[in-house]
C-alpha cells in the first residue's frame, strides 16, 4: 500500500508521467489509479443498431479509462504553442516544443510509425485566409487516427503494466497530506506515497475543485468553449484537409468582436456523442484506415466565454446550455444550416431529403432555442466567412450538431515544475486547466516525471 509515486488518472498526462518515471528510475514503486476501465474493456454501448443514443453509463467509456478522453478522439498531436494550452507560460516555449517532439517520438516507436506529420508552414491557405479576415494558426500536426492511436495506447500499456501497478475502476475519493507525503483513499483503503501526480482530465473537474478546496490550493476560473459541430461533404474542405489535415482557423466577428475558431477537424470522419458528468454533448472522430472513412468531414465551431466577478462558474454555464439541448432533444440536436437561417426547426423529413447523410443519429430540432443569440450569431458569421475559402460551407444542407462544449478545469496554481503549494503534489494535464490537448497534456507528464526523478 506504500509507493514512491502515485499517479491519479491514466490519461495522456498520467501515462507519460509513468513512462518517463519508469524509464529514468526503474527502481521506483509506482501506482496508477484510474476511475475508468482498462483499454481493452472500454466499450461504448452505442452500436447504431440496437442502441442508437447514449444510455448514460455510470462510467463513460468514451471519456474515462486508460488513455483518457483522448483514446477515441482521432489521435491528433498538435506540436505548437499557439493553441492547445498555456504550458509554455510555466516551462518556456522552447522546452514545451522539445517535450512535445519527444512525445511524438515515443508515439512513433510504439506503433505510430508511418503516420503523416502535417504542417501549416508556408501554405498558400494562410494568405487566402488573411484576405477574408480569417487567421490560420501555425502548427505541425501528427495525425494518428482513432485506430492507430488505440494501437499506440495498447503498446504503451503493454510496456507499463509490468513497471507500474494499475488500479482500474478505482475512483480516488480523497487526498490528504502526511508528514512526508500523501495518503490517497480509494475503495475504503488508504495508499501512501512520497510524491503524488494528479492528472484527472476534464471529466475530473468537479473532483479537482473539491480537492483544491479541501487542501487550500489556490485556483482561478477558466473559460468554457461553446458551439456546434459542423458536418458537410468532404469535398468542400478537401483542398485544406489534403494538405493540412487539421486547420485551426480563427475569425473575429464584425457584430460583437468575438473570436470564433475551428476545432478538431475530422476529414472523412464521424460525429459522435460524448458524456461528461451525465451531460450529452457532441464530438468527432476520424480513422487512418481507408475502409473506415466516410463521405463527410466534420469540425467544431467554438466561441470562448470568459466570466468576471461575481460569476465564476464557467463550466456551470456551459453545462446549463448542454442540459437545455438534452431536455429539448433527448441528447444531441441536429439542424440544417438552411433551416437555421430561415428561422425554422429541422424535421426528420428535411434531414432525410438533404444531399448529405448524417453520421450520427441525432434529434432534428432548432438550435436557436438552445444557444444564446450572441454565440449563434458568431457561428453563423463564421460559416459565411469560411464559405469564401471553402465554397459550399454555407450550403443549406450543411448540418449543425449541438451542442459542443469544451469544459476546462479551473486553473490550479502551480510553479514552473507544475508543483502546487503542497510540496510533492503535482497537477498536470487538462485537469490542471493549463493544457487543453493531447500533446500539451503528454508533455506536462514528461516534464513532471523528470522533475520528480531529479528529486528522488
Amino acid at each position: 500500500m506504500t509507493y514512491d509515486v502515485i499517479i491519479i488518472g491514466a490519461g495522456p498526462g498520467g501515462i507519460f508521467s509513468a513512462y518517463e518515471l519508469a524509464r529514468q528510475k526503474p527502481e521506483l514503486k509506482i501506482a496508477v489509479f484510474e476511475a475508468g476501465h482498462e483499454l481493452g474493456k472500454r466499450r461504448c454501448p452505442i452500436d447504431g443498431d440496437k442502441v442508437k443514443t447514449c444510455v448514460k453509463c455510470s462510467c463513460c467509456s468514451i471519456m474515462s479509462g486508460f488513455g483518457g478522453a483522448g483514446a477515441f478522439s482521432d489521435g491528433k498531436y498538435n506540436i505548437t504553442n499557439d493553441f492547445g494550452g498555456t504550458l509554455y507560460e510555466y516551462i518556456g516555449k522552447a522546452r514545451a516544443l522539445e517535450l512535445m517532439r519527444y512525445v511524438d517520438g515515443i508515439n512513433m516507436r510504439f506503433g505510430g510509425e508511418g503516420t503523416k506529420l502535417y504542417s501549416t508552414a508556408g501554405t498558400q491557405f494562410k494568405k487566402t485566409c488573411i484576405r477574408h479576415n480569417l487567421h490560420l494558426l501555425d502548427a505541425s500536426v501528427r495525425h494518428l487516427g482513432t485506430d492507430i492511436n488505440y494501437v499506440v495506447l495498447e503498446n504503451l500499456y503493454g510496456y507499463l503494466r509490468n513497471r507500474a501497478e494499475f488500479f482500474f475502476d478505482s475512483p480516488v475519493e480523497s487526498i490528504a497530506p502526511l508528514e512526508n507525503g500523501y495518503e490517497v483513499r480509494c475503495g475504503g483503503r488508504a495508499y501512501t506515497c512520497e510524491k503524488c501526480i494528479v492528472s484527472v482530465g476534464r471529466s475530473g473537474s468537479k473532483w479537482m475543485e473539491r480537492v483544491c478546496g479541501e487542501m487550500g490550493i489556490p485556483t482561478k476560473s477558466n473559460r468554457v468553449d461553446i458551439g456546434v459541430r459542423v458536418e458537410l461533404p468532404a469535398e468542400v474542405f478537401s483542398e485544406l484537409t489534403d494538405e493540412l489535415y487539421e486547420s485551426k482557423i480563427v475569425y473575429c466577428t464584425e457584430k460583437y468582436g468575438d473570436k470564433v475558431r475551428t476545432f478538431c477537424m475530422n476529414p472523412r470522419g464521424v460525429v459522435v456523442n460524448e458524456n461528461t458528468n451525465g451531460i450529452i454533448t457532441v464530438n468527432g472522430h476520424s480513422y487512418e484506415d481507408p475502409s473506415r472513412k466516410t463521405e463527410n468531414t466534420n469540425f467544431a465551431l467554438l466561441v470562448a466565454k470568459h466570466f468576471s466577478e461575481p460569476f465564476k462558474d464557467s463550466n456551470g454555464y456551459g453545462e446549463s446550455i448542454a442540459r437545455l439541448s438534452n431536455m429539448l432533444g433527448g441528447g444531441v440536436i441536429v439542424q440544417r444550416f438552411g433551416d437555421l437561417i430561415r428561422g425554422r426547426r429541422s424535421t426528420p423529413e428535411r434531414i432525410a431529403e438533404a444531399f448529405i447523410t448524417p453520421t450520427l443519429k441525432a434529434t432534428p430540432g432548432d438550435l436557436s432555442l438552445v444557444l444564446p443569440k450572441r454565440i449563434l450569431d458568431g457561428i453563423m458569421e463564421m460559416i459565411y466567412a469560411l464559405d469564401k475559402v471553402a465554397p459550399g460551407t454555407a450550403n443549406d444542407d450543411t448540418l449543425l450538431y449541438g451542442v459542443e462544449v469544451k469544459f476546462y478545469n479551473m486553473e490550479v496554481a502551480v510553479d514552473e515544475n507544475l508543483e502546487s503549494c503542497r510540496k510533492g503534489l503535482y497537477v498536470i494535464g487538462d485537469g490542471s486547466g493549463i493544457t487543453h490537448s493531447l500533446s500539451h497534456a503528454s508533455a506536462s507528464g514528461v516534464h513532471v516525471a523528470r522533475c520528480i526523478a531529479e528529486k528522488l
